[in-house]
């Protein structure tokens, strides 16, 4: 049963795949772990920081959800994880293909 508490327009997925992250302008790809990814956002951890505002092409390689996503994203997040990378939240721009 839906939460009616819940303000989120899309539902978040767990996904647990790999990501592959590309800042706009960057030839440096980061590889890290994709948390949850929905029709508007997805969140992610890695081993260095990415600046908030900044945009950025993502491939969720592996996945249990499905086939591979490629998107182009809006870091919105970014939050040191104790001894472990970081963790970014960005808002999903728009899914290549779509």
């Amino acid at each position: 049963m839906p939460d009616p508490n819940e303000q989120r327009h899309h539902a978040r997925l767990t996904s647990g795949g790999e990501i592959a992250v590309k800042l706009a302008g960057s030839t440096e790809q980061l590889v890290g772990h994709c948390k949850t990814i929905s029709g508007a956002g997805v969140s992610f951890v890695l081993p260095e920081a990415l600046p908030p505002g900044k945009a950025a092409r993502i491939h969720v390689v592996k996945s249990p959800l499905g086939p591979p996503v490629t998107a182009f994203i809006e870091i919105v997040r970014c939050i040191p994880l104790t001894g472990r990378g970081f963790e970014i939240a960005a808002a999903i721009k728009s899914i290549k293909g779509c």
